[in-house]
Parts: C-alpha cells; sequence; structure tokens
C-alpha cells in the first residue's frame, strides 16, 4: 500500500498513520478501511467493482458478500458522506463504486492541485472544489451538447445498448408458514427450494441461490436493505397456509430500489394443485420481468419433479433430516426418500437423493459394505437422470456419487449438465471446486467458488473449506488456515474440515493445534483412519494425496 499523503476533497489522508484530518476533526480508519479508500483514490473517476476490491484489497482471501459494503459504510462515515447524496463515493449499481471527490497528492510545496498563494484552509479547499466542479460540469454539458449536435444517436445504439444489459436479479424469500408448525415449515420450505430451481434455470435472470434466501427466513427486513446488500433488483416473497386438503398462497413481486409492487397474487387452491400453483407463481414473474424463453427453458419449466402430494412430503422430510449431517439423521433420511420412491417411483429428484445419503455414508465410512453401497448409489444416481433430465440436482447426485467413486471425468461431466439446465446454480459450481481440488486443479477451483460466492453471498462451510483446499494445495498454508477455520465456526461437526485443518496446522508448524484437532475427528468419526482416507478420499493427485495423508499421519490419525 503507498504511504505517501494525498488529499480527498478537503481531507487530508495519511496511510502511514491510518488517519484522516480536514483541519478541524481528524479520524482514524481501520486498516482494510484505509487500504480501501487508498485503492480508490489510485482509480478516482472511474468504477471500481466488488471483484475488484477483493481481488486487490482483500488479496484473493474469501470473504462475506457484506465485507465490501460495511467498509464502504465505514469509510462513508468517517468522511461525512452520504449514500444517498454522495460527496465522495457513489454506488453504481450493479457495477461497483467510484471516488467522485478530487484527488490530490502531496509536493514540497504542499498538495500539487492549489494554486501558488491559494487559501488552504479547509473552508478555502471546499471553496475551490465547488468552484472546480461548477466549471466541470459547465464544460462537460457544453461536450455533450457538441457530441449530441455533431454525431445525433442513431436506432441500431438503443438496440446494441440494452442488449448488453445486465440480466436482472432476483431472490426468493422463503415462504412464510401461517399453517402448523413442523410440516407445515417443510411444505413452505419445499415450495421457496422449488421456485427457485424453476427462476434459476432461465439464463436471462440472476438468481440468488437459496442457502443464502434462507438466512434470512423469519428475519424482519426491508426490500431496500436486501437490495443494498445483495445487489438484487427484485425480491419475491409470500405466505402458505396449509389446512387439512386446502392451501392459500399469498406471493408478491417486489421492485428492492422503490419497494413498490410489481406483481401479486392470491391462491386459494386444494393441496393436490400445489404443483400448477408453483407453475402459475413462476410464469407470472416471467411475465412481470418481461424475460424471454428459450424452446428449452419453456419446455423445462413445463415439466414437474413429481404430482404426487404424498411423495412430495416425504422428499421434504428427508431434505430435512440430511441437513441435520449425522450417522443417524442421514439413516432416517435414506427411509424418507424411500418412501417418497413408493409414493411415486417415477420421482427422480429422490432416486438423487436417496443416491447422495448413500454416497455421502460410503465417505463417512458409515457402512459395513461400502463396495455395494457406492454401486447401489450410482444405480439410483443413473436412474434419477433417466427419470428427470430437466432439473440440475439429479446431475449434481451423479456427479457427486460419480467423485466418491473417482471416477473424475464423468464426474466433472456430470456436474456441467447440472450447471447447463440452471446456469445459477450455486451448488453446481460448489460441486466443480471439489473436484477441481480432487483434481489438482487449485485455481480452478478458486474461480468456481467466487462464481457461487456471487450467487449465493451467504455461503455454506463447503465455501470456504474448498478454498482452503486449493490453498492448501497451492503452498498458501496461512490463507489455508484462514480459510479452514472459517468452514469450522460453520459447521463445528465437519469432519473433513478438521482433518484438512489438521494438516494445514502441521504445515505451518503447529503441532498442538494440528493433534487437538485429530482428538476432535476421531470423537466425531471413529472410522475416519489413515487407511479408510486412502480408500475414500477423492484425490486424483498420488503427491497430493500423500503429503495430505503423511500430515495427518504427524497429527496422530491411527493408520
Amino acid at each position: 500500500m503507498d504511504k505517501s499523503v494525498f488529499f480527498v476533497g478537503a481531507w487530508e489522508v495519511n496511510p502511514q498513520t491510518g488517519t484522516i484530518s480536514d483541519g478541524l476533526n481528524t479520524a482514524r480508519l481501520e486498516p482494510r478501511a484505509m487500504e480501501v479508500l487508498v485503492y480508490l483514490a489510485s482509480k478516482a473517476g472511474t468504477v471500481v467493482s466488488r471483484d475488484e476490491l477483493e481481488r486487490e484489497v482483500w488479496r484473493g482471501a474469501m470473504v462475506g458478500y457484506d465485507a465490501v459494503t460495511s467498509t464502504v459504510i465505514k469509510l462513508r462515515k468517517a468522511l461525512g458522506d452520504s449514500a444517498r447524496q454522495p460527496e465522495f463515493i457513489a454506488t453504481v449499481p450493479k457495477r461497483g463504486y467510484r471516488l467522485i471527490a478530487e484527488v490530490r497528492t502531496e509536493t514540497a510545496d504542499g498538495p500539487s492541485s492549489p494554486a501558488a498563494g491559494a487559501d488552504n484552509s479547509p473552508t478555502g479547499r471546499l471553496q475551490a472544489q465547488t468552484l472546480l466542479r461548477t466549471f466541470g460540469i459547465v464544460v462537460a454539458l457544453i461536450a455533450v451538447f457538441l457530441t449530441y449536435w455533431l454525431n445525433p444517436p442513431v436506432e441500431e445504439s438503443t438496440e446494441e445498448t440494452a442488449s448488453e444489459a445486465t440480466p436482472p436479479s432476483i431472490m426468493v424469500l422463503p415462504f412464510e408458514n401461517l399453517g402448523n408448525a413442523g410440516d407445515g415449515d417443510a411444505f413452505a420450505d419445499g415450495v421457496t427450494e422449488d421456485i427457485i430451481t424453476d427462476l434459476s434455470g432461465l439464463g436471462g435472470l440472476r438468481v440468488i441461490a437459496s442457502h443464502t434466501a434462507f438466512t434470512f427466513k423469519g428475519k424482519a427486513v426491508t426490500a431496500k436493505t436486501l437490495g443494498d446488500e445483495l445487489g438484487v433488483d427484485y425480491l419475491l416473497d409470500g405466505s402458505i397456509r396449509r389446512i387439512d386438503n386446502q392451501v392459500r398462497v399469498n406471493a408478491q413481486l417486489v421492485d428492492a430500489q422503490t419497494g413498490y409492487q410489481r406483481w401479486a397474487e392470491r391462491y386459494d387452491r386444494e393441496v393436490s394443485e400445489v404443483f400448477a400453483l408453483q407453475d402459475e407463481v413462476t410464469s407470472s414473474i416471467v411475465a412481470a420481468l418481461a424475460l424471454k424463453l428459450s424452446n428449452r427453458e419453456t419446455e423445462r419449466l413445463a415439466q414437474r419433479a413429481t404430482n404426487n402430494l404424498d411423495a412430495y412430503d416425504h422428499f421434504q422430510e428427508g431434505q430435512r433430516l440430511v441437513k441435520i449431517s449425522t450417522r443417524e439423521t442421514h439413516l432416517q433420511a435414506q427411509s424418507a426418500y424411500r418412501r417418497a420412491i413408493e409414493a411415486d417411483p417415477e420421482y427422480g429428484r429422490a432416486y438423487g437423493a436417496l443416491a447422495f445419503t448413500l454416497a455421502s455414508s460410503y465417505r463417512r465410512g458409515w457402512s459395513d459394505m461400502p463396495t455395494q453401497m457406492l454401486d447401489r448409489a450410482l444405480e439410483l444416481a443413473k436412474t434419477a437422470v433417466t427419470l428427470d433430465d430437466a432439473i440440475p440436482q439429479t446431475y449434481w447426485a451423479l456427479g457427486y456419487v460419480h467423485l466418491m467413486r473417482r471416477e473424475y471425468d464423468q464426474a466433472e461431466s456430470a456436474v456441467r449438465q447440472a450447471i447447463d439446465i440452471a446456469p445459477n446454480y450455486a451448488d453446481g459450481y460448489g460441486l466443480l471446486a471439489l473436484i477441481s481440488n480432487a483434481l489438482g486443479k487449485p485455481e480452478a477451483a478458486i474461480e468456481f467458488i467466487n462464481r457461487a460466492t456471487e450467487l449465493n453471498p451467504y455461503y455454506s462451510w463447503t465455501y470456504p473449506y474448498n478454498l482452503g483446499r486449493a490453498y492448501y494445495a497451492l503452498g498458501r498454508t496461512q490463507d489455508a488456515i484462514i480459510q479452514f477455520e472459517k468452514a469450522r465456526m460453520r459447521n463445528q461437526n465437519g469432519v473433513p474440515i478438521r482433518l484438512h485443518l489438521a494438516a494445514s496446522y502441521v504445515q505451518a508448524g503447529r503441532l498442538s493445534d494440528a493433534e487437538w484437532e485429530i482428538e476432535e475427528v476421531q470423537a466425531l468419526s471413529p472410522t475416519d483412519t489413515l487407511s479408510h482416507l486412502r480408500n475414500s478420499l477423492p484425490v486424483k493427485d498420488p503427491a497430493l494425496l500423500d503429503r495430505i495423508l503423511d500430515d495427518l499421519r504427524k497429527a496422530g490419525l491411527p493408520e
């Protein structure tokens, strides 16, 4: 970071001391906030994206989506700036931030911009700024007039601008359950997930992932707040009341910037019609946003995963259980998925979910017949795709099973099919990151995680876990530890996290920390041994696998 003193408007910025001063007031900035200010000043007048700030200021470390936002808020507060009427930092919607105040460097004779003998007091500097801005505006208006007069716009330019416009973005908030708790919650969550899945398959719409959406479940937040935090244009929210054989759904599409409704509807139907109701909601959003669908997108939206309500209920129960991620709940989830398949033998997504739980149980050592379990998982995953190739989840399950079987090419091919179906499928990019790590391609893994984070800003533990694995492979041990510790904070029972964190601690010379992690692993999962990992951990590069196992051996993991 450049340590030279410079001026931003009336403020003197001293990166060396971490302070800003306007001659009357002095404020100390946090180191990261100062780095952001210095970087914005180096790009004064140009738009700096979030990605660029994360890359150049956070230097590639994965941070939450709100990290940049909160830092800019702190800067504005220190500068006395306003987001609505900015004089220093302007937000450029869906693009980033621009430093709009004058930036001047300090020379031996003082700041370079003011003329000799000029009033350099805070008041004088502000008056000079005002004159310069007024003069600049006049010059700009003259330039615009001359440009328009000499080069009148043509019709084609309007079309070109429209075609290059950023696609609209949307977040579907969890529908509020107004009926019975328990089953009603699972039903409402299932409807929310299905609508997100449908919208994620539309290439002309950016859809925030369900994991991020569900972090706001039950929280009172305004549309404007979510729009600013997540950079989304629209929010879909509503409520569901299921009583006996009847269901009432209220839904509304809200402009995140203005808070105005773009569309709202109430539906009173029999519960058996809930699948057709989901189609209507999705179609209404497409119409309200004037989205143009391809023939393939139209066909996919017309397909339903199941029309059997009993199967749907059993499937949602399985989804609830598998998230708890213990051996017992995995077995219970498998039973729920099997009941869903019994109710609807053509429910492809249920086959895929069952395949995933079997492959996951294999990885955790929760089987006395691991080979047979993994063979059965592959059979179920292939059946899932055969029955339903219109949703990304079946291909995702197939990809995961292939990965556990160390069939890397087939795994990558299946997951790319999932993303082809749903370009906004954050979990697909997450699994591609896991596959890339398994293939010894850490740079690709980092790229996939960055893409997944855009779609899922409030990501799960798997994102920092995969980023940590990439850093470990690259030899960036301290960065790996930071990411694994972030993942552990999100999932204390995550055995894969603790294993790789222990290996990273060994690389960093923190043997006592590594040994403690292994003690926790053995308490959580006694089946995780060096021999089990050698047979079950999907890592294609033998040298990388040996390195991981050697570090874990030093940490105390038994043979």
